[in-house]
């Protein structure tokens, strides 16, 4: 039996952990931190509590780190660390350098899931691709393996823009209620409108853009929107709320475009 420890149990780790236990990985398998959501979920499921996080990490084949970024290195330090043992991090911004050193000789791998793991919907980036991680992130719902670091710091910038699309969710939602559609059916049309855009672009052959203008008839609903979105510079906002994420996500470093 692979054991699976949580080393930080906050609102994420939480939502993975419901995503586990919801795709049928018995509760016997996972060891959780005694500080955050841990002691809550550990009664709950009849999960073994580590009593501190040097016992969680000589009990576990796979340590999940899932602190606040700025603790991430500090909190794996000292621990114990044996060959074998894999590291995963959801720390946004950690680098791979800076928790090797800290957990050596542990191999180290960074994802970036979504709190969608619980229902077993979060498309989860990897980098590096170990095999061994791959079947505990499909639990979780689709695993896209990154290439280097640097592409993963971008794919990163998803997680916030899964944050912005919600936002968007209520926006429209809101603006359906007030004008006169009922909030239970405003919310489930606003969010399953994203959901059927989302399968359009990831299960269709066609380039995004090319599905796009099949939708834009002249003189029609989507193109009277689009102008008016383009004209308020919709894009370049978008575009530069991206940039911010990826500069926090790099320290800074200006973010490299390719052609």
């Amino acid at each position: 039996m692979t054991r699976i420890g949580f080393l930080g149990v906050g609102h994420l780790a939480a939502e993975i952990i419901t995503g586990l236990l919801r795709s049928g990985l018995p509760a016997a398998e996972l060891i959780l931190s005694s500080r955050g959501y841990g002691p809550k979920l550990a009664a709950r499921h009849g999960i073994e509590l580590a009593a501190d996080n040097l016992q969680l990490v000589a009990a576990a084949d796979i340590v999940l780190l899932a602190t606040r970024p700025h603790d991430a290195v500090a909190a794996v330090a000292g621990l114990g660390w044996r060959p074998g043992q894999i590291l995963i991090s959801a720390c946004a911004g950690v680098k791979l350098a800076e928790l090797r050193a800290a957990a050596a000789p542990a191999e180290v791998v960074r994802i970036m899931p979504l709190t969608a793991s619980s229902l077993g919907a979060s498309p989860t980036t990897v980098y590096p691709d170990l095999p061994a991680v791959r079947p505990l992130l499909e639990r979780l719902g689709s695993v896209i393996p990154l290439s280097h670091e640097a592409e993963f710091e971008t794919a990163t910038v998803s997680a916030a823009i899964y944050g912005w699309a919600q936002m968007l969710i209520g926006l429209g939602s809101d603006w359906s209620v007030a004008h006169g559609m009922k909030p239970e059916a405003a919310r489930r049309l606003a969010a399953e409108t994203f959901v059927a855009a989302g399968r359009m672009v990831a299960e269709r052959p066609e380039p995004s853009e090319a599905l796009l203008q099949s939708l834009v008839t002249p003189g029609g609903i989507t193109e009277c929107g689009l102008k008016v979105l383009a004209a308020q510079g919709v894009d370049a906002s978008w575009s530069s709320a991206c940039d911010a994420v990826l500069a926090k996500l790099t320290d800074g470093a200006p973010a490299a475009r390719s052609a």
